[in-house]
């Protein structure tokens, strides 16, 4: 081997070396489980009772962005021609989610895709700009990454990453865990930059010095023939099952991404792409109730439950279900429903909300 050669290949190696530090410090790498701080202001907050009614409401609220865009990942082939929506719309945007929110009030609120120090949505601290909007309603949250990044050098992005699941709570939360899910199939040099979803599971006390488990989420929707999303689902379908058997109520709600029985034939077919035939979302729906049930989702009231309003030139209004809300058959729904009225400029997704009844002591 040649001295010129020898200088070459050390240099590539240090190049190599460099690189490989550079891109270490600018991505994340959470822990498979991962205890997490819960902010709980006493003694304002109180202890949930057995048999108590008990009201939640899911939304992913799309880094309020609103619905003046149609962003570049919006469109199969990353064409759409916005990046990131403008200060002025996500402060309209905040307004709306917070009266909505204000309105509801729920119980327990499940919250995907809040934006902090995220270069698409101007570095903003999103959970902190709705917290002070809405801190009289809910003293307890906890809350979580499910992407985050210095820096992704995809072109559309060209910065950093800072994606958030929230959950907001009444009543008292003692503990709070991040569970991480399997992610897609990805090179080792792509895998540290794209999203790792995650289940935030809370655990709220009953005054029986029982617990409610409650969980939210965001599943990272895939094209169908790729397995992540079936074995997020798969991850998730276990814990559940280990609630069930040790006898503890639990709640589950977010954005799966996922389309319920029957939906998939009433796509178009270019929107079809990312969304297997048969759902892998059925692994959840064989053992539990869902809301909406399938039934709903695609009945002949179908259109009162979809949540989710596409960002594309034609679209004009929801038009597939995505986001749901999963219980134990211990505890009893009382009533259901997608806020479609006046939310359908907010967000890409609209808010499911529903009603419940604890199990009552024994």
């Amino acid at each position: 081997m040649t001295r010129l050669l020898r200088i070459t290949l050390l240099g590539l190696l240090i190049v190599a070396g460099l690189l490989a530090a550079l891109i270490y410090s600018l991505t994340w790498r959470p822990a498979a489980k991962e205890i997490l701080p819960v902010r709980c202001v006493a003694p304002r907050a109180p202890t949930l009772l057995p048999g108590q009614a008990l009201k939640v409401m899911t939304w992913n609220v799309q880094y309020l962005a609103g619905k003046n865009y149609v962003f570049w990942y919006d469109t199969t082939d990353g064409s759409g021609p916005d990046k990131r929506p403008t200060v002025e719309d996500m402060a309209a945007s905040l307004d709306e989610v917070a009266r909505v929110i204000r309105d509801e009030q729920p119980d327990i609120l499940l919250l995907q895709e809040l934006d902090e120090n995220a270069k698409p949505s101007h570095y903003q601290d999103q959970f902190a700009l709705l917290q002070e909007r809405v801190a009289d309603l809910y003293p307890c949250s906890v809350q979580t990454f499910d992407w985050k990044a210095d820096f992704v050098p995809d072109l559309h992005i060209f910065g950093s990453v800072g994606r958030k699941l929230v959950t907001l709570s009444r009543y008292q939360i003692e503990h709070a865990e991040r569970l991480q899910l399997p992610v897609p199939p990805a090179n080792i040099l792509s895998r540290q930059f794209q999203p790792k979803p995650a289940l935030l599971l809370t655990y709220l006390p009953l005054s029986d010095g029982g617990q409610l488990a409650v969980l939210n989420t965001r599943l990272d929707g895939d094209g169908p023939g790729r397995g992540a999303v079936q074995e997020q689902i798969k991850t998730t379908a276990r814990l559940l099952d280990k609630f069930e058997g040790r006898g503890t109520p639990w709640l589950i709600g977010g954005d799966f991404n996922l389309l319920p029985l029957g939906q998939y034939l009433r796509l178009e077919a270019g929107k079809r792409g990312q969304y297997s035939p048969d759902s892998e979302l059925h692994l959840l729906w064989d053992k539990y109730p869902m809301i909406p049930s399938n039934s709903q989702s695609s009945g002949i009231d179908r259109e009162k439950w979809l949540t989710h309003f596409p960002n594309a030139p034609r679209a004009d209004g929801p038009d597939r279900t995505l986001d749901y809300l999963f219980y134990s058959p211990r505890i009893k729904r009382v009533d259901a429903r997608v806020r479609q009225d006046d939310t359908l400029r907010i967000s890409n997704h609209l808010p499911v909300t529903a009603r419940f009844l604890l199990p009552a002591a024994q």
